[in-house]
């Protein structure tokens, strides 16, 4: 009996770091959205509102206006590469910090992200020019 709980305790420790390591990794859609300039794509993991700072323009918009000021955002800059360069977080939460290169400009790209209803969600998005 007490082999068997220890085998149950250990099963339930490996699941609980297995959670916490898959929402460790930033999804891979915001990457991919982030690298290609694919707004649809990256609104896919916004909250249904979201705390956007693009350039000098910040607000809080709904899901959908944060979708368009980004499509207007990547017309007018349109990516070439995009790399996350730090990332770190807690339990049901992290951010991460990117360099956004695109055709005309650098920016640095910070984003916060929390588990809402079991899925990771963007919160807070910002595009800055990079200081070199």
């Amino acid at each position: 009996m007490q082999q068997f709980l220890k085998k149950i305790i250990f099963f339930t420790l490996i699941m609980l770091a297995s959670v916490s390591i898959a929402f460790a990794k930033i999804p891979d859609d915001i990457s991919k959205g982030l690298k290609t300039g694919n707004a649809n794509l990256l609104s896919k993991s916004f909250n249904s509102n979201i705390e956007l700072v693009v350039l000098d323009n910040e607000n809080v918009y709904s899901k959908a206006h944060a979708k368009q000021v980004l499509i207007d955002f990547f017309k007018k800059y349109p990516p070439t590469e995009f790399e996350i360069i730090h990332d770190g977080g807690k339990e049901h939460s992290m951010y991460a910090i990117g360099k956004l290169e695109t055709e005309k400009e650098k920016f640095r790209v910070y984003f916060l992200i929390k588990e809402t209803n079991g899925k990771p969600l963007i919160h807070q998005l910002r595009i800055e020019k990079q200081n070199n």
